[in-house]
This record gives structure tokens, C-alpha cells and sequence, in this order.
């Protein structure tokens, strides 16, 4: 998935507004939650690439991938850790954790021309070692498991907008993530639609926030505070 810059949110970070008619958690149903929508945007971006090699934008921002391999490399992550990156897009962070030296690593989104395009950037790159798998996280085949590092940067925020019954999906997301990670494994989120106490109340159960990530902050009114929510969780 794509967005903007680091601390400017992202396509997911209209999702409170007194508009509309949120849910029973504030947020309102949007488009920007739907397979649907993801689809077109993969499948544009995918023209946009073979026609120009645009690879298109980073969700986050650079800042985001980099903070993200400096908590691995500070905490001696190894190298051939099994690393998974949940709604992956084009890839292009899976492109900076090979070139990092990360050896195992594997990509997955739900949408087939994400996975295409993601594809096409690596092949690009020339990086053979990163496996990319159509998957819906929400859906999983039986061969995703056992995984120590997990990496989401916008899909639970996705999840969250998802015009039909997005609590059962976040709740299913959890599952899965408790599925997939190992025992002991981390699971880094970040999140622009939620803050570190909500963040901490939805993975409440299986999971224990090990660390806090430094994100940029804002100043309005007299008031400051923190645009993105960056965290590390432990599956217990």
C-alpha cells in the first residue's frame, strides 16, 4: 500500500471525523478499506511502472523503513530472522531489508497486481531471495507460520475502514498475527489512525508492548502530540 510522508498519515488517516456514521470505535467506513479499492490502485501503479519504472510511493515515508531497521539492527535482529511483511504493496521496504541483508524474507497483500508490481520491483533490483504470496491475512493458506519478525505499516489501519463489520476484522487479525509469529517473536506496527493506548487494547490478548519507537511529533494549540504510533510487540 502506498500513502504519504512520515507523519502526514496517509490515505488511511481520514478515518474519525464527525462525518459520515462511524462505528461503535469512532471510525468511519471508507472505501480506503475495501480489496477493491487496493486493487485499483496496485493495478495502477503497476502501468505507472512498466511504463515509466515509477516503483510509487512509500507508506510512511522513508523515515518509517528506516526507523524499522534501526530497532532490528540495535536489537541484533539476525540476519536470517524469518521476517513477514504484512500488505506488502510494491515491496520496496522488502528492497531495503534485502539490501540490509536480511536473507528471509517474505511479502504478502491480497491484491495480485500488489504482489505483481512488488514483483517487478525486485526483479528490478535484482534480488532473487524475497518470496511474494497473494495472501489475505484475514484468509491465511496453512503454509504461513512460524515467522520472528512480523512488519505491518498501514494494513490495520485499512482493516479498521472496512465498510463491513471491521471489528470482527481487526479481531481476526489478531488471530492470524498470533498464527503466524512465533512464540517470542516481535510484531512492529505502525499506525496512523490509532494512538499507543488503543493500539495496546486491541493486541491485549497474546501479545506485551516490548518498546515504544520514536516518531515525529506536532504542536497545535498549546498542545503536542504524536501523528504516528510506532510500536513493538511481543507475542507471549
Amino acid at each position: 500500500m502506498s500513502a504519504g510522508a512520515d507523519g502526514s498519515g496517509g490515505p488511511a488517516v481520514a478515518a474519525r471525523s464527525g462525518e459520515g456514521s462511524p462505528g461503535e470505535d469512532g471510525f468511519v467506513p471508507s472505501a480506503l478499506g475495501t480489496r477493491e479499492h487496493w486493487d485499483a490502485v496496485y493495478e495502477r501503479e503497476l502501468r505507472t511502472f512498466q511504463e515509466y519504472g515509477d516503483t510509487g510511493e512509500i507508506w510512511f515515508g522513508e523515515e518509517s523503513m528506516n526507523r524499522l531497521i534501526r530497532w532490528m539492527q540495535k536489537r541484533k535482529i539476525p540476519l536470517d530472522a524469518s521476517v513477514l511483511d504484512i500488505g506488502t504493496g510494491n515491496g520496496v521496504f522488502l528492497v531495503e531489508l534485502a539490501k540490509f541483508g536480511f536473507s528471509n524474507i517474505t511479502g504478502i497483500d491480497y491484491s495480485p497486481s500488489a504482489i505483481q508490481l512488488s514483483g517487478s520491483i525486485t526483479e528490478k533490483e535484482g534480488l532473487s531471495n524475497i518470496k511474494l504470496k497473494v495472501e489475505d491475512f484475514l484468509n491465511l493458506s496453512t503454509q504461513l507460520s512460524g515467522f520472528h519478525i512480523c512488519i505491518d505499516k498501514g494494513t490495520f489501519d485499512a482493516i479498521s475502514l472496512n465498510p463491513d463489520n471491521a471489528v470482527e476484522k481487526r479481531k481476526q487479525y489478531v488471530k492470524s498475527l498470533s498464527r503466524v509469529l512465533k512464540v517470542k517473536g516481535f510484531f512492529l506496527i505502525t499506525s496512523c489512525n490509532w494512538t499507543k493506548e488503543e493500539l495496546l487494547n486491541e493486541f491485549s490478548e497474546g501479545f506485551e508492548l516490548f518498546e515504544e519507537l520514536p516518531t515525529p511529533k506536532f504542536s497545535f494549540g498549546g498542545r503536542s502530540g504524536n501523528s504516528v504510533a510506532a510500536l513493538v510487540f511481543q507475542k507471549m
